[in-house]
């Protein structure tokens, strides 16, 4: 994949909870414009854009056709377990607690949660 492009409600609230992630998980920053900005990790990257105002009508929800969720490699259980313990600390809800870290499956290992446009993230142990 080369990049993805997500429009977002509130670009700065969507940079303070992506940015910290990306770089988390490897990335750097890479693009930094007025409506947007992006992190690259390798050969791909991920871009952020301030929703126009005449599109902000209806709220973006993973269930209607379109995007449901972005999946990232994580570099090991560890990894997910440590970035639990932030997004928790950040006060980030985990979905699927009650099957957490298996909510994929008993030989999947990860961590499932939402940005604050509730676009559901997840981060993958190998």
């Amino acid at each position: 994949m080369h990049h993805v492009e997500i429009n977002v409600s509130n670009l700065q609230r969507s940079l303070e909870f992506w940015g910290w992630l990306l770089e988390y998980l490897g990335y750097e920053p890479f693009q930094n414009w007025p409506e947007g900005r992006s992190w690259r990790k390798g050969e791909t990257y991920l871009v952020f854009v301030q929703t126009e105002s005449h599109y902000s009508d209806v709220e973006f929800h993973r269930k209607r056709t379109g995007l449901n969720h972005l999946a990232f490699h994580a570099d090991s259980r560890t990894q997910v377990d440590e970035l639990t313990i932030l997004l928790r600390a950040k006060g980030i809800p985990i979905l699927y607690e009650d099957r957490h870290p298996h909510a994929g499956g008993p030989d999947h290992y990860a961590v499932f949660f939402e940005d604050r446009d509730r676009m559901k993230v997840e981060i993958v142990a190998p």
